[in-house]
């Protein structure tokens, strides 16, 4: 089916959808499109895994299954149509509208959560939507569609609100983005970048590079298996993953061992040079390393790990610039730096973001507010993680605030027009409608200035 085609099936349905559905009917559908993703998490885990060749199969049912309940959660009960809001004092109310019909461009590094939650999002609007999945992964994400579009089907909805581009290639990509009414992009970077030249309002996303501070008199035990949990899950493919930890001189020995306990394989200085040449070429990621394991990494560095190695750290030899392995790594390698005094933890991990990942993620393992505040200040990022996994909760949780979703916004920093965890909001317009309040008395000219 030709872009055109869809676009005028996605505006039909959207305006029947718009018409004949209340809040109550739509709040099914959304939670009917999370369901059948929970339900079927393991076949999609497995096709997803085979199709790629990225990530790790049962990492990806977890994923299945926490995306799909989180997204669920974080918008059940919420009002997303009609008035929103009267305001007491002005008057002022918020009428909530669709925008019409959202182009969801997804990656192939999560080819089944990416698309679920961008379609929970558009419907829960009131908007259609057509997915543009990553070449590589178009099977598994047409599955997924599919078998949202049997899931809702029973509700009446109408043919064309959910729909997916089968033979995606660059040229159809670009030729949603300038039909449709918003965009929301994620992926690599020239595609988001392609998103926002599109002519079309849209949502992108910035490349990850998290960096860790380990503050002092913490659990080091718990720390150490927290990163390393973050950075392994799905073999690193998760933008929001650790990849860099950082850590006072004076603990070196006792964060080390802390991280050899839970896997962590620390390389010669000799093995540096050869992690780096396998994570890297021409100075960007290698793509045969993207969400690969470990042994993979081994293998094609040519160094010998031993047994039960679950990440390779590697100690930098300088910050920034100084060492390719400050940039993003997307598999289980982390690298490690050494720090003085927190003032020099915190330019290490701005030094690092500067060169890659600006505006997205860092964390901190830290008993004290007043540096946990101090890093959240100074850093400049959209989310700042603390004491937890920040590949498994950047992303959203339940238990911190962040909006649930696959797409995390990095505000101008990271060339983004948001700078938080994208979510249905973002899909609506407001209309405001603005009476002069008598409740509020306009003062005069002398009571402005005292």
């Amino acid at each position: 089916m030709e872009i055109n085609e869809m676009l005028l099936k996605a505006r039909a349905a959207q305006a029947d959808y718009q018409e004949r559905f209340n809040q109550d009917q739509v709040d099914e559908i959304v939670k009917t499109v999370a369901k059948v993703i929970f339900d079927n998490a393991e076949p999609l885990a497995r096709m997803s895994v085979d199709e790629t060749g990225m990530g790790v199969y049962e990492d990806k049912v977890a994923k299945c299954q926490g995306k799909s309940k989180g997204v669920w959660l974080d918008l059940k009960g919420k009002k997303s149509m009609g008035i929103l809001s009267i305001d007491e004092e002005t008057n002022l109310i918020e009428i909530a509208k669709p925008i019409g019909v959202v182009a969801g461009i997804t990656p192939m590094t999560n080819p089944v959560v990416t698309p679920m939650s961008k379609i929970m999002f558009a419907l829960k609007t009131k908007n259609a939507i057509i997915i543009a999945p990553h070449p590589k992964a178009k099977k598994c994400s047409g599955y997924a569609v599919k078998l949202i579009n049997d899931a809702i089907a029973p509700f009446g909805v109408p043919e064309g609100l959910v729909q997916i581009v089968e033979e995606p290639s660059i040229e159809k990509t670009q030729q949603l983005m300038e039909a449709c009414d918003v965009v929301v992009a994620t992926g690599g970077m020239p595609m988001v970048k392609s998103a926002y030249s599109s002519g079309k309002p849209s949502f992108g996303v910035g490349a990850g590079n998290v960096q860790i501070i380990l503050d002092r008199f913490i659990d080091f035990d718990d720390a150490a298996n927290k990163v390393i949990t973050g950075r392994t899950f799905d073999n690193g493919i998760i933008c929001s993953g650790e990849q860099s930890f950082i850590y006072h001189e004076d603990d070196k020995k006792e964060v080390f061992e802390a991280f050899r306990k839970h896997g962590a394989y620390f390389t010669t200085d000799e093995e540096h040079d050869k992690i780096v040449n396998a994570l890297f070429e021409d100075g960007h990621i290698a793509r045969d390393v993207v969400g690969q394991s470990v042994e993979y990494i081994a293998k094609k560095a040519g160094i010998t790990l031993p047994a039960g190695t679950r990440v390779i750290a590697v100690e930098a030899r300088g910050i920034g610039n100084a060492d390719m392995i400050c940039k993003e790594k997307m598999c289980p390698v982390l690298a490690c730096f050494a720090y003085s005094n927190f003032d020099e933890a915190i330019h290490i991990a701005k030094t690092n973001l500067f060169l890659e990942g600006s505006g997205h993620t860092a964390g901190i393992h830290s008993n004290n507010q007043g540096n946990i505040i101090k890093a959240g200040t100074e850093i400049s990022v959209s989310r700042f993680i603390v004491n937890a996994p920040s590949a498994t909760t950047a992303g959203g949780s339940i238990q911190n605030g962040l909006a649930v979703t696959n797409t995390l916004g990095c505000g101008s920093w990271g060339n983004n027009s948001i700078s938080e965890n994208f979510t249905y909001k973002h899909l609506l317009n407001i209309t405001r409608i603005a009476p002069l309040s008598k409740k509020i008395a306009v003062p005069t000219d002398e009571e402005v200035w005292l």
